[in-house]
């Protein structure tokens, strides 16, 4: 469908992570404890990337884990019979240490209701924080994110689509109305529950 607007081109989004990056050290004073999870699909990249701008100020690298919150969803009986799961992969005790959850975008905050459920049945942390690339509203619970590339007012009936280059070759974020507005693969099929396009779907 029709694009509304460009979000944030490569440049920016590079930017927006970079910043990202310092606002989680000084919130924590350090990387002490400190470890990463990206949310399936496009929060791990993000992850990863946040973690290797952290390494290049600090000179030392957190550990990034992977979660997939498919089965956590509070929605799972309306997704298709065979649900796509990405798959799991934290290699770190997450006991007291301070979670960062890494996700695109933020919209009814269902995901990140699975996500932090996902990580208290690995242990209890010290704490758990939200790192989103994209906050664009509609909150349906009582959560809000700690770090944030860009808050974006956006209505119900448009979609956020964000892209990475490890998974769609390219960067950036897009607002448009309802369906796919990016050229090559990925597109729509990828629809998930946090209002975007390449994560979740309301």
């Amino acid at each position: 469908m029709k694009e509304k607007a460009v979000l944030m081109d490569a440049q920016t989004l590079e930017r927006s992570l970079t910043r990202m990056a310092h606002e989680i050290l000084e919130r924590n004073r350090g990387l002490e404890d400190l470890v990463l999870i990206g949310i399936q699909r496009r929060g791990v990249s993000l992850a990863r990337r946040i973690a290797d701008r952290i390494d290049a100020i600090e000179g030392l690298r957190p550990e990034v884990g992977i979660l997939d919150i498919t089965f956590y969803r509070d929605d799972l009986s309306m997704l298709a019979e065979h649900p796509v799961v990405n798959g799991t992969d934290i290699r770190f005790p997450v006991q007291g240490r301070k979670v960062v959850l890494v996700d695109d975008v933020l919209y009814t905050g269902r995901t990140v209701r699975a996500a932090i459920e996902a990580v208290f049945d690995m242990g209890r942390p010290a704490c758990i924080q939200l790192a989103i690339l994209v906050d664009r509203g509609h909150r349906e619970l009582p959560i809000r994110a700690d770090f944030i590339g860009k808050n974006v007012p956006t209505s119900r009936s448009e979609v956020v689509h964000v892209k990475v280059r490890e998974i769609d070759g390219i960067d950036g974020v897009l607002l448009c109305d309802q369906q796919s507005c990016w050229d090559g693969a990925g597109g729509a099929a990828d629809a998930a529950d946090d209002g975007s396009i390449g994560e979740v779907a309301p």
